[in-house]
């Protein structure tokens, strides 16, 4: 009965649910375009630490604000809180297209303020072929003025996807939304150059 109930959990953080509320535009992300990635290193789930400008020519960091696990709760009310659900869907979305974008000479994070072993437990339940970068310090908050929100007590980023060319930022997908569609725009716009 319990991996039952693990199954319909897991099951439940890969759908969306209906009526979820569309994220607007706050204005938060709009000073990233152009900007260049700072000179820090942050731990993967790899178990090695990557260093952001040394990830060339091109390079996207999808940012979510928490990832979802059969064996914790989500905060309260995290379906009402825009923007936040859907980050299970939107891990495998990129996981899906990450052969497209290896092809367009693409590299992939995943980022949040979690910490690696919670994030690992992700990409070892979602086979990630690519890795995740845990910000648990926020330098990333401190070094570009990534956009955060709280709940029950936790600062967490809020959804963004950055593309960078040579260690600048040329694109800001900020809302992401839906989730489960992030990676399709992001090839799309890289097409599209």
């Amino acid at each position: 009965m319990a991996n039952h109930t693990a199954n319909v959990v897991n099951n439940h953080l890969h759908v969306l649910p209906d009526r979820l509320p569309v994220p607007i535009d706050d204005g938060l992300a709009a000073h990233l375009q152009d900007m260049h990635l700072p000179d820090i290193s942050l731990q993967s789930t790899s178990g090695s630490f990557v260093n952001l400008k040394d990830n060339a020519p091109r390079l996207v960091i999808y940012v979510y604000p928490l990832t979802g696990r059969a064996d914790m709760n989500l905060p309260e009310g995290w379906d009402d809180i825009s923007g936040a659900r859907g980050c299970t869907p939107q891990a495998c979305d990129f996981s899906n297209h990450y052969q497209e974008l290896q092809q367009l000479n693409t590299a992939v994070f995943g980022l949040s303020s979690q910490s690696t072993d919670y994030q690992l437990e992700l990409k070892n339940r979602l086979h990630l072929p690519f890795d995740l970068l845990s910000d648990s310090t926020f330098q990333l908050k401190l070094e570009l003025n990534l956009p955060v929100f709280e709940v029950e007590a936790l600062m967490l980023y809020k959804r963004l996807t950055l593309i960078a060319e040579h260690n600048v930022i040329r694109k800001v997908f900020y809302p992401v939304f839906p989730p489960n569609q992030n990676a399709s725009q992001v090839i799309d716009w890289l097409k599209s150059r």
